[in-house]
């Protein structure tokens, strides 16, 4: 018989047919594949063709099955000879092997056996029991792999650390990945830059390697899937609203603040600290937060007097214990369950407290904190963000309101990714001057509650105090035949649901050279209000320098103080002193008529309890006044020209 060549399999019957014949007779049919075991291709299990020169055909059969090239088919000149002890003997080293190669497509003829296969014949009864003890094998050691598995599930303790651990996304196990990291944004990639595409930094990529374990991908804050909540999606189903109120009551559903300080924290916060929460309280360096924060931690305590087993933990990222003990003796602030503790990972800062199963959670500072499970320094954008998400699962999950110190930026934003501020339920502001001692709280996003809420506070030398009468604060005592009174105006505004009363200040200089500079008021609104006076009140101000200022570093933003920034323009020009009893409330049109405000009836009693005798306000809110029988003279005003009439003429 001729030695069959390699040649291209054309045909996929061919190879089918080649299959078919070599394959050893079954005495019994096969058992079924197992679906989870893989489905080995044929590259893995080849057939051999033996193209011996001479076969022992067996008598009254076929011989061996040989492949013609030529034809692209198999001829079968001699039977397969049955299943003997002389099979498993290896061919002679004369004999030539045809394997099929699949890359090639080819059955490649070599003169010895590969030295990974064996062309020992096993029988298919033996083939197929050790094929179902292997499958039989593998389920049981499955079942008893998940078995063990959900044993030590079970026996876990439910440490309150694991919500801060990133869940990793699948891939090869025990290889190491290696990626480059910026260490000023966050941002990962798969090779080094030496310019970060994202914030264009030069010089902040650096190599980052995970651990074998898995353990601090640097992609892993860009690729885990996670929830901020952490849910069983099998135990946990839609309920209605009553079953999620049944049993709640709403009236004291809330932590309460007691004492005045706690009564301003409160009207910001909506009424209370809402169990779960995750507030953000943010301001300029060395305004009062930290000295807030301590403060309102006490107040918590005092206000569960009975209840003495669950603390307050103040955590530090940038103080030692002993540094904010000191700041507490300072406070006159001695709890004996206020807990403090200095540290900067996540981790390990929920397993500490764990233990004392806290009230609540102070994080100072959100930038000093880091996760370990993802790559860069505290502070930048992916571990802020990171450690806030954490946070809040923490919060939800333990019900335990926790409050995190933001540092802001020079613009006066919040450091870090716009994202915190949509993470966090609660973000509170800080603001005062360096110069005054007065601090104001205000909210800009509540979950809970109103946004248009201010507390005020000043701060003295035992830390934060209440402002009983927040409306006196920017008003200072004035002579009623003192000088300095002429460009000087009452402006009453409204913050939130506080009103206050404000001084305006006016300087007209004539003959100036200088252009005139505006303090605490937008310039636009400044210039429409001084060119409205010029054409419609008719005062010749073209020739003089107009310097605007509001008292205590206030910033006038609203319309109802149109009316007193006109009042100290006229005042200064016309060197024509305003009585210290006199305040105005209005917005000015540019036709020169005055237009009424919101709440005019609210800002008209608050003048009133301040002791005014006379308020100028838009005709238009007279009816609305009248029924109140408030103890102050009410002067309305159509337009500029009656404003000015009825203030700046000669008391007969």
């Amino acid at each position: 018989m001729p030695v069959p060549s390699a040649a291209m399999l054309r045909s996929p019957s061919s190879l089918r047919s080649l299959i078919r014949l070599l394959r050893p007779p079954s005495p019994r049919l096969p058992l079924p594949l197992n679906p989870r075991l893989p489905r080995y291709p044929l590259s893995v299990r080849p057939r051999f063709l033996s193209s011996s020169s001479s076969p022992s055909p067996t008598p009254g059969g076929a011989g061996w099955a040989t492949y013609d090239p030529l034809t692209d088919s198999l001829s079968a000149s001699a039977a397969l000879p049955p299943p003997s002890a002389s099979d498993s003997v290896a061919p002679a080293e004369s004999d030539a092997w045809g394997v099929f190669d699949p890359v090639s497509g080819r059955i490649v003829m070599q003169d010895s056996l590969p030295p990974s296969s064996s062309p020992t014949a096993v029988p298919a009864a033996a083939a197929a029991q050790e094929e179902e003890g292997e499958v039989t094998g593998e389920s049981e050691g499955e079942e008893k792999g998940k078995g063990q598995a959900s044993a030590r599930v079970a026996r876990a303790p439910n440490k309150w650390s694991s919500v801060a651990a990133a869940r990793k996304s699948p891939g090869k196990g025990g290889k190491e990945r290696t990626s480059y990291v910026c260490s000023h944004c966050g941002e990962a990639y798969s090779q080094w830059w030496g310019t970060c595409r994202h914030c264009n930094a030069t010089g902040t990529v650096v190599k980052y390697v995970a651990g074998p374990d898995g353990d601090a991908s640097a992609e892993g804050s860009h690729h885990v899937v996670r929830s901020w909540i952490p849910q069983k999606s099998k135990e946990m189903v839609p309920q209605s609203l009553q079953e999620v109120n049944k049993g709640i009551n709403q009236a004291a559903w809330r932590i309460p603040l007691s004492g005045t300080f706690g009564m301003e924290i409160s009207r910001v916060l909506g009424g209370g600290i809402v169990p779960g929460s995750l507030i953000l309280v943010g301001g300029d360096p060395g305004v009062g937060k930290s000295s807030l924060i301590l403060q309102l931690a006490s107040n918590m305590l005092e206000s569960f007097k009975a209840d003495e087993s669950s603390p307050v933990v103040y955590v530090s990222g940038e103080e030692s214990i002993e540094q904010i003990g000191n700041r507490a003796h300072r406070m006159s602030i001695t709890s004996s369950k206020l807990y403090l503790y200095s540290g900067t990972d996540i981790e390990d800062i929920l397993d500490k407290i764990q233990p004392l199963s806290p009230r609540a959670l102070i994080i100072d500072s959100i930038q000093t904190v880091y996760v370990k499970s993802f790559a860069g320094s505290a502070g930048n954008l992916s571990q802020v963000k990171e450690c806030t998400s954490a946070l809040l699962r923490f919060a939800k999950l333990t019900n335990i309101p926790v409050f995190l110190i933001g540092h802001v930026t020079k613009s006066g934003d919040i450091a870090g990714p716009r994202l915190l501020e949509h993470i966090v339920d609660v973000v509170l502001y800080m603001e005062g001057e360096r110069c005054s001692s007065h601090r104001l709280l205000r909210s800009v996003k509540n979950r809970f509650g109103s946004t248009d809420e201010l507390g005020v506070f000043e701060m003295a030398e035992f830390g934060l105090q209440a402002v009983l009468n927040p409306s006196q604060m920017f008003l200072t005592e004035h002579d009623s035949d003192s000088e300095i009174l002429a460009g000087l105006a009452v402006a009453v505004i409204l913050d939130g649901s506080r009103t206050f009363a404000i001084e305006v200040q006016a300087l007209c200089v004539s003959g100036s050279h200088r252009s005139g500079q505006v303090v605490g008021i937008p310039t636009k609104r400044a210039d429409v209000i001084i060119s409205v006076l010029m054409k419609q009140a008719g005062l010749k101000l073209q020739d003089n320098a107009v310097f605007l200022n509001v008292v205590s570093g206030f910033e006038l933003t609203e319309t109802a103080g149109d009316l007193a920034i006109a009042a100290s323009i006229c005042s200064s020009f016309l060197e024509f002193p305003i009585p210290n009893d006199v305040a105005f409330i209005g917005e000015i049109g540019l036709g020169g008529e005055l237009r009424t405000v919101p709440r005019m009836d609210k800002r008209v009693m608050t003048v009133a309890k301040l002791g005014y005798k006379k308020c100028v306000v838009p005709k238009t809110a007279e009816k609305l006044l009248k029924p109140l029988n408030l103890d102050i003279e009410i002067l309305p005003c159509s337009n500029l020209k009656q404003f000015i009439n009825a203030i700046f003429r000669p008391q007969g």
